[in-house]
């Protein structure tokens, strides 16, 4: 099924690759309380995360809640892709614009008070499928046996300086 008009906000998130993204914009909380929220499920399953996030304590756990759960329901109607292999590919939180207020202080003074705003930004994707364990040995196997090499001639280059020491 070919997709039709790409969007730019589309195309800088996921470029071409399967996925949907949901936005939450102007959301009368702190983005630095957000993000304490968005790193607790990046990286996770969508079902992990909405687990995750229906029993964390924080007030912006519910608006992130919402967010994943509109993220995951983009990602079948519009890409046909089952909820069960979804991941938390991108999780980030905008700060939005700062509404400013003022509190009476003693002696007629008065203070600021700054209520900020964020824009929650999730993006889903398919699970990718990790390399087979076997081509990871070999790379691993590889890149040890390189690693012995230097390390083989880091040591005769210690032990001529040495023996160049000695005979003076």
């Amino acid at each position: 099924m070919e997709r039709r008009a790409v969007s730019a906000r589309r195309e800088s998130l996921l470029g071409e690759e399967p996925g949907a993204f949901a936005v939450a914009r102007f959301v009368r909380v702190t983005p630095m309380k957000a993000r304490r929220v968005v790193d607790l499920v990046r990286g996770m399953g969508v079902d992990d995360a909405l687990a995750t996030l229906k029993f964390a304590p924080q007030a912006a756990a519910a608006t992130v809640y919402k967010v994943v759960d509109s993220a995951a329901a983009n990602a079948e109607g519009t890409e046909h892709l089952s909820r069960t292999e979804l991941v938390v590919v991108k999780a980030f939180v905008d700060e939005g614009p700062t509404l400013k207020r003022h509190r009476p202080r003693a002696q007629g003074r008065a203070t600021r008070i700054d209520k900020r705003t964020s824009h929650i930004t999730v993006v889903v994707g398919p699970k990718v499928e990790a390399e087979p364990a076997e081509a990871k040995k070999d790379a691993k196997k590889a890149d040890g046996t390189k690693k012995a090499a230097a390390k083989k001639a880091d040591g005769t280059k210690k032990a001529a300086a040495e023996k160049k020491g000695r005979t003076r």
